[in-house]
């Protein structure tokens, strides 16, 4: 039996991780889409490292673009099993997978008309997948629910635990059966934080014989001193009140976003919520949205509780909800200061990269990025605070604040982390691999696990292949 990493190899995004029995089955766990690393993203998602004609099963852990995003290509490219997921997970997946398809022609068509206007040959790529391909890979889904061992084949078990992390996110824990021997492996997907204002905590698991865990902040403390409602307020006076300008917010549509509406409600039940127009500019959002309201039995004790005063905890005063790409391009008219919650998170496509074009010349305006941003996406390269960028291809001089809000993370940190493997005997755990992570913080987070007496941590590079016993 061995394992390969094929993508969050020393790298945040990307998920994909090929278990190989010594039968010669495979099992893949994620199918993730590279992001935000400049030239080289579209050349690591073209490739896989692995032929998906050879796949028997496909495990998913969550509904993140980094971790669901390459399943149509996989499906297009020749995979025929199923798709494990939760129920949440694959109604989000659904939407996401849809849109990402879309983008990725959409972007294609402004890039080379934009190419083309300045005189420049146009691009002959094609996208990754189209929508057929996304409706294909929709149909292959298969449901578990949480708590519960599924067996998917004669010589593996599933059991999918809360991750905590967004709506339907799982821990992946299986039990394989090789040669009469049980081996167990425990994947953390993404996870998330112990207080998190709308979702449960991370479940305890099972013991593993191997562990595969993330750690993009495995060298982080969340700040909990700030309130993110105190956040918001801060820069939503500084800049459409003092300053008259908009606030642009690029936001993850699924779990970031809700996170900024919630939030947002909470500042109008206390009566501090600014009057001005908000908006959420993204279809995306407001489909995932819905679907996590279907969800309720997710939310922790405190929302529970909320939802028997406020019946909608993601609606407000002044929200206005965008859908068409006409209302989407009307925004730029407007002459009133605003807010605008709009995707991607890392702002590397989707409408709000559209939204920074138009206003990171102005002055009285801000960026207000809300969530980790891989360093090679334009919200990364905006973190270092450049005097110009290049969106579309073309240079624009940096004039508009750009913020950061830190109180925002659906990441646990290196303590929840640390926690979610307090259930652990460390002595019995063979071999821990860190996954979705910088290599510098890795190297932080990998010592911290050696004091903690997980004497066995590696860190794969990409396509690299273990052993296991």
């Amino acid at each position: 039996m061995k394992i390969s990493f094929h993508g969050a190899a020393r790298t945040v995004t990307g998920s994909k991780h090929l278990l190989t029995l010594s039968n010669g089955k495979k099992y893949l766990l994620d199918c993730g889409m590279y992001q935000g690393l400049g030239k080289e993203t579209d050349i690591l998602n073209r490739s896989f490292g692995f032929d998906p004609r050879e796949i028997d099963h496909m495990i998913l852990s969550h509904a993140h673009i980094d971790h669901c995003g390459l399943i149509p290509k996989l499906v297009k490219d020749g995979y025929r099993g199923n798709i494990y997921s939760t129920p949440a997970t694959k109604d989000l997946a659904e939407i996401l997978m849809a849109d990402s398809a879309g983008i990725q022609e959409n972007d294609l068509k402004f890039i080379n008309k934009t190419r083309s206007a300045q005189g420049k040959p146009i691009l002959t790529q094609t996208p990754l997948y189209g929508k057929e391909d996304a409706e294909i890979a929709s149909s292959r889904f298969v449901t578990v629910n949480y708590g519960k061992w599924f067996p998917i084949d004669e010589h593996v078990q599933l059991m999918y635990l809360d991750a905590g992390h967004i709506i339907g996110s799982a821990t992946v824990h299986l039990k394989i059966l090789e040669n009469g021997k049980e081996t167990s492996l425990s994947f953390s997907g993404d996870l998330g934080r112990y207080r998190d204002i709308i979702l449960k905590s991370p479940d305890p698991f099972p013991q593993a014989d191997y562990i595969i865990l993330e750690s993009t902040y495995g060298d982080r403390l969340h700040d909990r001193n700030v309130g993110t409602p105190d956040d918001l307020l801060k820069w939503i006076n500084k800049t459409c009140i003092e300053r008259q300008g908009n606030l642009i917010m690029p936001a993850f549509s699924v779990g970031r976003t809700q996170e900024l509406l919630y939030a947002l409600n909470q500042l109008e039940l206390e009566n501090r919520l600014p009057d001005v127009a908000y908006y959420v500019d993204s279809p995306l959002s407001l489909e995932a949205t819905e679907i996590i309201k279907k969800y309720p039995e997710d939310f922790n004790a405190r929302v529970q509780k909320i939802l028997l005063k406020d019946e909608d905890p993601f609606q407000f005063r002044g929200l206005k909800l965008v859908r068409s790409v006409e209302e989407s391009k009307s925004l730029n008219f407007k002459k009133n200061p605003m807010v605008i919650i709009s995707a991607s998170g890392m702002a590397e496509a989707g409408r709000v990269k559209h939204h920074i074009s138009n206003n990171i010349e102005n002055s009285k305006n801000s960026i207000l990025l809300t969530g980790y941003c891989e360093p090679g996406s334009l919200g990364g390269r905006l973190k270092l605070h450049p005097k110009e960028v290049g969106i579309f291809g073309m240079p624009h001089e940096v004039n508009a604040e750009i913020g950061e809000i830190k109180t925002l993370s659906a990441h646990g940190d290196y303590q929840d982390m640390l926690q979610w493997l307090s259930c652990q005997d460390p002595r019995q755990v063979k071999k821990l691999f860190l996954v979705h992570g910088e290599y510098d913080v890795q190297i932080n987070f990998k010592n911290r696990l050696i004091k903690k007496d997980f004497l066995d941590v590696e860190i794969p590079e990409l396509h690299q292949e273990f052993g296991l016993s």
